[in-house]
């Protein structure tokens, strides 16, 4: 089983930046592909971007490629996404993922408010 605790969200201006950051339990963090996720009111869940296992790999969605980055580090079992120039659109609950044996795996989420 895997845990997932979500934090760094909050509120900032447009253009400004946050860091949130997702601690996983399990000595075999090192082993699953990270993901971020996000809802905004209304809308569906969806994919922000991804890590893989050693961090060299990692993809992104259109809407935060070359603002948002993602990052680990599989000896603190954390992983971080750090999000630059950010806009209104972006205001959603952020949420890191784990898929592991065919079951997702969630944090409880994160609030980001970005006002215009």
């Amino acid at each position: 089983q895997v845990q997932l605790v979500d934090s760094g969200g909050g509120l900032v201006q447009a253009g400004g930046s946050l860091s949130l950051s997702c601690a996983a339990s399990g000595r075999t963090f090192s082993s699953y592909v990270i993901n971020w996720f996000r809802q905004a009111p209304g809308k569906e869940r969806e994919f922000v971007a991804a890590i893989s296992r050693s961090g060299g790999s990692t993809n992104y969605a259109d809407s935060v490629k070359g603002r948002f980055t993602i990052s680990r580090d599989n000896a603190k079992n954390t992983v971080l996404l750090q999000m630059n120039s950010l806009k209104p659109e972006d205001t959603a609950v952020y949420y890191c993922n784990v898929r592991h044996g065919g079951i997702d795996y969630w944090g409880q989420g994160t609030q980001v408010t970005v006002s215009s």
